[in-house]
């Protein structure tokens, strides 16, 4: 069997140093790191607090400035994600969901993810399928079927290692399958890409057209 190279992409939103939202990623990481069957893996972790000012920017302006569009490469080339966010008032952190709101709509059709959450209290255990699998179910992408929460005393429950390591396995499976790259190879043309995406063909729409014209503001030829 030949060996195949996979990277990984850590997506996490916490924003304490140390932050359990980053250690509950990076273990299952290092558990996914573990479950590779003899296959490569590449790990880089984008770390949302220090690309906060520049998310805030592209919410509100047309502009990406090149770190974020360097964060946004990082994650277009990915084969698995972790996603892992901290819980306020009952959902994702807004820094969270901001970041995968900029983002194009096809970037990540298809890509496997596994969903992470934390929080100080356990009554926000279901955040990450109650709030951000719709979120990621909208993106098209591929969520493990286990998804992983920890609040303070879930880190010394051996029910919370089991968990990661389901999960993490799942992802690798998703990963090792290649149905995200089957799709971009063979069932790409069948989504309905936004204008505008980085994975669509617009060179296939004419733009010197009437309408094209009057949609750009200007004028439909007599």
């Amino acid at each position: 069997m030949n060996q195949e190279s996979f990277k990984l992409v850590v997506v996490s939103a916490g924003t304490s140093d140390p932050s359990s939202t980053r250690m509950l990623a990076d273990r299952t990481a290092e558990r996914a790191l573990s479950a590779r069957r003899g296959n490569a893996v590449t790990v880089r972790v984008i770390d949302l607090r220090e690309l906060s000012a520049d998310i805030s920017t592209a919410l509100t302006s047309p502009l990406v400035t090149p770190k974020l569009q360097q964060a946004i490469a990082v994650l277009g080339e990915a084969d698995g994600i972790i996603a892992a966010a901290p819980v306020y008032q009952a959902g994702p952190s807004g820094l969270f969901t901001s970041f995968f709101q900029v983002l194009d709509n096809d970037l990540l059709i298809a890509k496997p993810v596994v969903l992470a959450a934390t929080a100080g209290t356990a009554r926000h255990a279901l955040v990450a399928d109650q709030a951000m699998r719709p979120m990621f179910a909208y993106l098209r992408t591929m969520t493990a079927p286990t998804s992983l929460f920890a609040a303070p005393e879930d880190w010394s429950d051996p029910a919370l290692a089991t968990r990661i390591d389901r999960a993490s396995l799942e992802l690798v499976l998703l990963m090792e399958s290649g149905f995200a790259r089957a799709i971009k190879d063979q069932s790409w043309p069948s989504y309905q890409h936004e204008y505008g995406s980085a994975a669509s063909a617009e060179t296939a729409i004419d733009l010197d057209t009437d309408l094209m014209r009057l949609a750009a503001g200007g004028s439909a030829e007599a």
